[in-house]
């Protein structure tokens, strides 16, 4: 059976019926008529990757089943297509799109001078960019052929692509072409339509595009959005990178559209309910709560409680025993504490904190403690020109005036006996829970004749004293060695204690009496009974009151 399409005249001149079959081709490479015009074509049928259709002509057409982007293709089904050429295989290879390939120069022309996209075929990658087949050949720039390296351009071989004639010499036959021109205005009014379709509190899907410091970048399917380190979590998020990484699929609320800087703000966090609507009822003053310290400033610490929830311990809830100065002194980021709230403040979101009160109020039975007379022993932590303090315990310091620290010497300075952080130990001689203080003393721990005189004498005791010191009603009298009392002048002596006198000497101040009465003669004392208290005179006294805690004593003159 003969072919139509090919002469039924027997070869003449010599020539071979392959030659005849090279001519057919070359004839048939592409349909006659108008190339650049459509065509409808009918679906003969429907394979795995392509579709075949018929044209009109002897042989189909066929097209890439992609070409159809995705819509439903059976036989029957019309479309229109532009004829490109023919394939390997005989067919007619076709197009879909409505652009087709300029077949002459003033086509060309045309396209450059309107700057109208045309249609081409990338035959080649040559030095420097592409060959683009438009009918004729141009050039592509690689800059310009929207590529972003050598393995995407290679892949732009045999493809169909759109693109606008940027140069045009005829003369010299010289055409560029740009592709990038047309993806980026494709892009932008694909970014046009993806920005008209989102609005504020929209939950849309993306995909992390790239991580910065601040925050990260979600494609958004054409445009991006950035997701903010702040909005990432309810808690404090230090790097973005901790929270989400490149690849990773999220959901995420648009928070804000800039549509003239094109801008979106997402955030992830608002999808989470907000902590602090329940902190009111959760968190209650009084209450004891454990936290990780978060950060730490120049006035505190904040300690986040749980996430999007913090509390402050303010610099001066810190110790009841020290003056802080710096807080990171007493905790740093990552401690794990326990505190007591303070004060919760809802409209501010604001919790206060308090880590001495965590530990308990040490002045709140420290007279029981360390009651007057006891011993403590603790490490001095600050030297004054008055005195020096002492640590007794955590919470509680004691103060050493500088007349308590010895009585062997007059000390000037406490730094003359004590350094800070030497131990010592010391009596306590008051207590006082409501100013906080607690009042040492040292040298109330050396063993003096003091001790040893009170201990052998009692209220109602007649003793000898010399008066060393009578300014008004301010009597010192010295009853022996380091031995002073105090004496109220006022009182009178009774005529029955003035008879016991003389037979009721104190034996402890006997040499104190010689040595007045080798003076002023044998006599002296007998005199001086009766005359008014004056400083250097030996006299008797009935001891009024003694007490061995403060190691004072009370006279009364008895002659």
């Amino acid at each position: 059976m003969s072919d139509p399409d090919l002469p039924d005249t027997p070869p003449e001149n010599g020539e071979s019926f392959g030659e005849l079959l090279s001519q057919f081709e070359k004839s048939h490479t592409k349909p006659s008529g108008d190339p650049t015009q459509q065509r409808e074509a009918t679906v003969v049928a429907v394979q795995s990757e392509s579709v075949i259709l018929d044209i009109g002509y002897k042989s189909e057409g066929i097209l890439p089943l992609d070409a159809f982007r995705g819509e439903p293709v059976a036989p029957g089904d019309k479309y229109p297509v532009t004829v490109r050429g023919r394939t390997p295989e005989g067919y007619y290879e076709l197009s879909r799109a409505r652009i087709a390939h300029p077949t002459n120069w003033s086509a060309l022309e045309r396209a450059f001078a309107d700057q109208t996209p045309i249609e081409g075929t990338v035959t080649a990658v040559v030095k420097g960019g592409l060959s683009v087949d438009v009918g004729v050949r141009a050039f592509m720039p690689a800059s310009r052929s929207g590529a972003r390296d050598t393995g995407e351009m290679e892949k732009l071989v045999g493809q169909e692509i759109r693109c606008r004639v940027s140069k045009l010499d005829v003369r010299d036959e010289d055409v560029v072409v740009d592709r990038r021109a047309i993806l980026e205005e494709e892009q932008r009014s694909a970014q046009a339509r993806r920005y008209s379709e989102l609005n504020e509190g929209d939950t849309v899907s993306g995909t992390v595009r790239s991580i910065a410091d601040y925050g990260a970048f979600v494609d958004l399917g054409g445009i991006d959005g950035l997701l903010h380190v702040g909005d990432m979590s309810w808690s404090r998020v230090k790097h973005p990178s901790h929270v989400v990484s490149v690849g990773d699929q999220v959901e995420a609320r648009v928070l804000k559209i800039d549509h003239e800087k094109r801008r979106v703000s997402l955030g992830l966090k608002q999808l989470q309910p907000q902590p602090w609507d329940a902190a009111p009822d959760k968190y209650r003053v009084g209450e004891r709560v454990r936290g990780v310290v978060s950060r730490v400033t120049d006035f505190g610490a904040f300690v986040e409680l749980e996430a999007g929830v913090e509390g402050l311990i303010h610099i001066s809830e810190m110790s009841w025993s020290r003056k802080v100065r710096k807080p990171e002194d007493v905790v740093k980021p990552g401690d794990r504490v326990e505190t007591v709230i303070l004060g919760v403040n809802a409209a501010e979101r604001r919790i206060s904190l308090g880590l001495k009160q965590a530990l308990g109020d040490p002045w709140v039975d420290a007279a029981q403690r360390f009651p007057v007379g006891s011993v403590i022993e603790g490490a001095v932590t600050n030297i004054t020109k008055f005195g020096a303090f002492v640590q007794i315990v955590e919470g509680i310091e004691g103060m050493i005036h500088v007349s308590e620290i010895s009585a062997e010497r007059r000390v000037n300075h406490p730094q003359d006996l004590l350094k800070a952080g030497q131990i010592v130990k010391a009596q306590v001689i008051g207590v006082d829970p409501e100013k906080r203080t607690v009042r040492l003393s040292i040298k109330q721990l050396v063993p003096t004749g003091l001790d040893e005189y009170l201990a052998e004498h009692v209220e109602g005791d007649i003793v000898t004293g010399r008066v060393i010191e009578a300014a008004g009603q301010h009597v010192t009298v010295e009853l022996g060695e380091g031995i002073q009392a105090i004496c109220i002048a006022s009182a009178q002596p009774a005529a029955s204690e003035v008879s016991k006198t003389e037979g009721n000497l104190d034996l402890s101040s006997l040499s104190l009496q010689l040595a007045a009465r080798w003076k002023g003669g044998a006599s002296a004392t007998s005199q001086a009974r009766w005359e008014p208290l004056r400083a250097g005179q030996v006299r008797s006294f009935r001891i009024a009151k003694l007490d061995r805690d403060t190691k004072k004593i009370e006279l009364v003159p008895v002659g």
